[in-house]
């Protein structure tokens, strides 16, 4: 099992900035996905940034060139730096993990969600 505590939401101003961080406990393989997602009111959730063990990343077309991922290993710390925030942001954010064993097995687990509101 893995246990994911999200903090650093919160509101803001447009063109603002918030910081999620998101630390990761249990058993998480060597091989995961850490990254974020979000969901808006009537919307499904979405993909946001995601960062593999490797350091790799993926952005949703939408926030490149605004929002950083960057994870610590020795930690099992992933972090989401959300910078020139737009009303379109506001949605509440979740932390996921996706581990694999080595038999290719992948477990799947979230976080309890963090509301970002970007509004005048």
């Amino acid at each position: 099992q893995v246990q994911l505590v999200e903090s650093g939401g919160g509101s803001v101003q447009p063109g603002g900035s918030l910081r999620l961080s998101c630390a990761a406990s249990g058993s998480i393989f060597s091989r995961n996905v850490m990254g974020w997602y979000r969901q808006a009111p009537g919307k499904q959730r979405e993909l946001v940034a995601h960062i593999i063990s490797g350091g790799t990343t993926n952005y949703a077309d939408s926030v490149k060139g605004r929002f950083t991922i960057s994870r610590d290993n020795a930690k099992n710390t992933v972090d989401l730096q959300m910078n020139s925030l737009k009303p379109e942001d506001t949605a509440v954010y979740y932390c996921n993990v996706a581990t694999t064993t080595a038999r290719g097995t992948t477990y799947n687990y979230w976080g309890q969600g963090t509301q970002v509101t970007v509004s005048s």
